[in-house]
């Protein structure tokens, strides 16, 4: 289902530097290919279905939205609004990290606020707005955390940890263009524990 990895940490980068610079404080990107990434974590992420449903299909529970932080800008013409998460669990434990920049403008009004308002994961509010989704352009990424990726998620002095993501894009309604980018990094199961809120 993955693409040629090729581009993805130059999309990966372009993501973070919305939020973290330089991107390595944050994390180093690799491409990889599909055979390159082991299970748990290629179940997860090499598929063109909502992270949030693969996710708590895995995790046998509904997630919750923390954001880490957000860049909103309503009065930009193109109406991009960006914002770095976690998904946890009840407990509040993250199990996956991402960051997103949407154009709002595909989304319509009611939806665009609810995206603002960040009370539930993006997935859930494309799919309950019935909007016609293609997620695309999936590529792979083997991902060495930095001092910021490993404090956001909880894993702040674990060393030699590896973790993977994706990068993605989502198309709305059939358009050409993107509505939504993607970067989303699956926290390892045996290393998640509660992050500082």
């Amino acid at each position: 289902m993955s693409t040629a990895a090729t581009d993805a940490p130059s999309r990966a980068a372009t993501l973070v530097s919305l939020f973290c610079t330089p991107v390595e404080g944050f994390a180093r990107f690799a491409g990889v290919g599909p055979a390159a990434v082991p299970e748990p974590f290629r179940g997860l992420l090499d598929h063109t279905s909502h992270m949030t449903v693969v996710m708590e299909r895995f995790h046998r529970q509904l997630l919750g939205l923390r954001v880490v932080a957000r860049r909103d800008e309503p009065g930009d013409l193109h109406a991009w609004y960006a914002r770095e998460i976690l998904l946890v669990t009840a407990a509040g434990t993250p199990v996956q990290h991402g960051i997103v920049r949407i154009d709002l403008r595909q989304v319509g009004t009611d939806t665009a606020a609810r995206i603002r308002a960040a009370a539930e994961p993006l997935g859930r509010v494309l799919i309950e707005a019935g909007l016609l989704r293609e997620v695309r352009r999936v590529q792979l990424v083997r991902i060495e955390p930095g001092p910021r990726l490993a404090a956001v998620t909880g894993m702040a002095g674990e060393r030699g940890t590896v973790m993977y993501g994706r990068v993605a894009d989502i198309a709305l309604a059939g358009k050409v263009e993107p509505a939504v980018e993607l970067l989303e990094i699956v926290v390892p199961p045996d290393h998640a524990a509660p992050a500082p809120a």
